[in-house]
């Protein structure tokens, strides 16, 4: 789930961070330029774990600033394929899930990635709010925000960045990963206590 990333990056120096030691001072801007946010391929960035070296310090005609070259390393947030994590709900419709790891919201389970037979129940008085109902075995479970739940990973994406959005689109995401709850141990924890399936497979 956690990886570290080594970076090179050409970072221009402003003037007034030189009243402080330069690896300190480097080690904000980096801060400033990379933390939360989502690198293509290599995930999003949680913390600068080391600066690994500086070299140059170069001051170009006409700009004030010195330019260095940095190598450093990025702690990044990137899932694999088929690992299991857990989360809380988000939000919950027609279409399926959305989770949050705390840190990371934009997190997907499509109808499509629950176990059979699975149902959507509007709330009374929404066309579009409800929860998700999971029948089994005569009984059914729902999934509902006090619940843990567990997914597993079916796909990590980096979608373009648009040049145009609608006002009435949903906020661009440049991270998303897809889930499914369709197996088991999947889905909210409060399914697989001894009280509910568990002991209904053991019969």
């Amino acid at each position: 789930m956690f990886y570290l990333s080594r970076i090179e990056h050409t970072l221009r120096f402003p003037p007034h961070l030189l009243n402080l030691p330069l690896q300190e001072a480097i080690h904000k801007e980096l801060e400033k330029l990379f933390l939360d946010k989502v690198i293509a391929k290599l995930g999003l960035c949680i913390s600068v774990y080391d600066i690994r070296s500086i070299e140059g310090g170069f001051i170009f005609p006409n700009d004030g600033a010195a330019t260095y070259t940095v190598v450093f390393t990025l702690v990044m947030f990137r899932p694999f394929v088929g690992e299991i994590i857990s989360a809380q709900l988000l939000k919950s419709d027609a279409d399926g899930l959305q989770l949050s790891v705390g840190f990371f919201d934009d997190i997907h389970i499509p109808d499509h990635n629950f176990p059979k037979p699975s149902r959507f129940q509007v709330e009374p008085g929404y066309s579009d709010r409800g929860r998700w109902i999971w029948d089994y075995n005569e009984q059914s479970f729902d999934i509902d925000n006090s619940d843990e739940i567990r997914f597993r990973v079916i796909s990590v994406s980096y979608p373009p960045i648009p040049l145009e959005q609608p006002k009435e689109s949903k906020p661009f995401a440049p991270m998303v990963i897809t889930g499914s709850i369709d197996d088991d141990g999947l889905g909210p924890v409060s399914w697989w206590t001894e009280a509910n399936v568990v002991e209904d497979e053991a019969t």
